[in-house]
């Protein structure tokens, strides 16, 4: 059985969680922009956490199924349809033979996944099913592709209806707070460009994608120059190169690099700034300790897993 992708968006990928064991010979581990939405999104239809979702990004969608499936579609900044009726996300819904799927962007975000049961069956490479389009590794698509997913994805029809509570889902605000790990290049920074970090407001530059989000604001003053020796990159790293304008690394993301290092972006306020809007947003950064970044972080994890509450009441009524 298939989706046919009938309109892509703008941004369109198949994203698992990632490919992991490859960087050091320059392969990103790419992955999904919000890994909360994905993570999200594979719970809700039974998945296994390292299920393949499609990753819709910056413009509408439209596609058809050719079979019965349960599916989810977790986000934020779009407004799901299936056969011209609205449906609300964070919520597992069935679809049959020939529905309709329409995305509409709307405002709030930028990403969603949509979790078919059973998972994307796209082709594996190194692992894992994630596109990275930069090496070949999946396309882009056009009207009248089709993506694999299992025979099996209709058996799991009991779980439509089953939502996540918002206590369940990130806090996306139009205007995030970020809270950032403190970066092993402090030294290299003026006192006054820290604190300009912490006290001033960044919007989300036009020329961003899932390799890095340019910052906009108040550059950020260096002591003895942007550049050092190549060094290895993670995940929400924020670069800081000559010009002083931030430079926070996303799943694609270059596996060395030789600028100074402001801090890092805890994980569990990365999908926060994943969904920021560009042009619209307004970041503000603060610090915050690695020990209580990693608690906050499971915390969220065990939320996700206890999270899904069925609701076959709300299925029903829609």
């Amino acid at each position: 059985m298939t989706l046919v992708i009938e309109r892509p968006a703008l941004m369109m990928t198949v994203q698992d969680q990632g490919r992991s064991g490859y960087q050091r010979y320059g392969m990103p581990e790419s992955g999904p922009m919000d890994w909360w939405a994905f993570k999200g999104a594979n719970i809700l239809v039974g998945n296994q956490a390292d299920c393949a979702c499609l990753e819709i990004g910056l413009s509408d969608a439209v596609m058809r199924v050719d079979g019965d499936a349960l599916m989810a579609l977790c986000g934020a900044g779009y407004q799901l349809r299936v056969n011209q009726k609205d449906l609300p996300l964070w919520m597992a819904f069935k679809v049959r033979r020939g529905d309709l799927i329409e995305l509409e962007k709307v405002l709030g975000g930028s990403w969603v996944y949509l979790a078919v049961a059973g998972g994307f069956l796209s082709p594996l490479w190194m692992g894992s099913r994630s596109y990275y389009l930069q090496a070949g590794l999946g396309h882009i698509f056009s009207p009248g592709d089709r993506l694999l997913f299992s025979s099996q994805a209709g058996s799991a029809f009991g779980l439509a209806g089953n939502n996540l509570q918002a206590a369940s889902r990130p806090d996306y605000r139009e205007h995030p707070h970020v809270r950032v790990i403190l970066g092993p290049h402090q030294s290299r920074f003026l006192v006054e460009g820290l604190q300009t970090f912490l006290n001033s407001v960044y919007s989300i530059s036009p020329q961003s994608d899932r390799m890095g989000y340019r910052l906009d604001g108040p550059p950020l003053m260096h002591i003895q120059g942007a550049d050092l020796v190549s060094q290895g990159m993670a995940l929400g790293e924020i670069q800081v190169p000559a010009g002083g304008q931030p430079i926070v690394m996303m799943p694609d993301h270059p596996t060395t690099g030789g600028y100074t290092c402001i801090g890092t972006v805890a994980r569990v306020d990365f999908p926060l700034l994943t969904q920021a809007q560009p042009g619209v947003s307004q970041i503000k950064f603060t610090f915050i300790e690695v020990s209580e970044a990693q608690e906050n972080y499971k915390r969220v994890i065990h939320q996700l897993e206890d999270g899904p509450q069925d609701e076959e009441d709300l299925w029903m009524n829609i």
